[in-house]
């Protein structure tokens, strides 16, 4: 028989997990609305000020896990808790740190790579969550911490065009895979410096290093078995992934300047 707090065990799309992820749109939703017709200047200020109050909140959870015992005999086999590990230099949540740097530098390499891999980092990780995330109730400071990091990083990313600083364009594909491939490879030299000094032993950021269990980097570390260079393949996949994510709003470019012309 289910009981009340049986309610609030989150696993990838069940109610709770749903009612989150309607809870966020919402509030893209509500932000872009407000926003429409505001000044660039305030609308890039709201941004800025949401991914600092998210980085902000990531450290107060971060903290909270360090404090978890349960967390701690979970992830034990791995080490347990590290803060060298807990850094935010993830696909996903490095994004806290980027966009604020590429909304006040008006970067668009980086905005690229917020918009397109920012978010597909945080909704991996929330589809496939990590050990301890996973069949637990979201009351737990843990479960409130992953799931609203995750989903905040990803409404940021969106952000960016919901809130008109960023509209991707075809040509920016190639310089948003450049700019994925720098940046991934500075993440890996952190990764390697983390290790050389013993800080972070098993420092993985970025999957740099290694496959960590994931079926498609074992095919790719089967073909090219070097760290960091394993990851080349998967620049194809990226560029198909954005490719498609780019298409519809070159179309909706296209009808609208047909009707401008008309």
């Amino acid at each position: 028989m289910n009981t009340a707090s049986d309610f609030w065990i989150v696993h990838p799309f069940n109610t709770v997990f749903c009612l989150m992820l309607l809870f966020f749109v919402l509030l893209l939703t509500v932000g872009a609305l407000a926003l429409r017709g505001r000044p660039e200047k305030l609308r890039q200020g709201v941004l800025i000020g949401a991914c600092l109050v998210t980085l902000a909140g990531y450290f107060l959870y971060k903290h909270m896990l360090s404090l978890d015992a349960d967390y701690n005999v979970i992830t034990a086999a791995m080490g347990g808790f590290n803060w060298w590990g807990e850094l935010p230099l993830q696909l996903c949540n490095i994004n806290m740190i980027l966009i604020p740097i590429a909304v006040w530098r008006k970067s668009r390499p980086l905005m690229c790579f917020s918009f397109f891999l920012g978010p597909l980092g945080a909704a991996m990780a929330l589809v496939m969550p990590g050990n301890g995330f996973d069949g637990y109730s979201l009351l737990l400071p843990r479960m409130l911490g992953y799931y609203g990091t995750h989903f905040m990083i990803i409404m940021e990313g969106l952000a960016l065009a919901a809130f008109g600083l960023f509209r991707p364009r075809l040509k920016d594909i190639p310089r948003a895979i450049l700019a994925a491939l720098i940046i991934t490879f500075v993440i890996f030299l952190i990764d390697l410096l983390l290790r050389a000094t013993a800080l972070h032993p098993k420092a993985n950021y970025f999957f740099a290093m290694e496959t960590e269990g994931n079926p498609l980097l074992e095919l790719f570390h089967r073909w090219i078995p070097l760290p960091f260079l394993y990851l080349m393949p998967s620049t194809l996949i990226l560029g198909v992934y954005m490719f498609l994510v780019t298409v519809p709003f070159a179309v909706v470019d296209r009808v609208r300047a047909a009707k401008a012309d008309r």
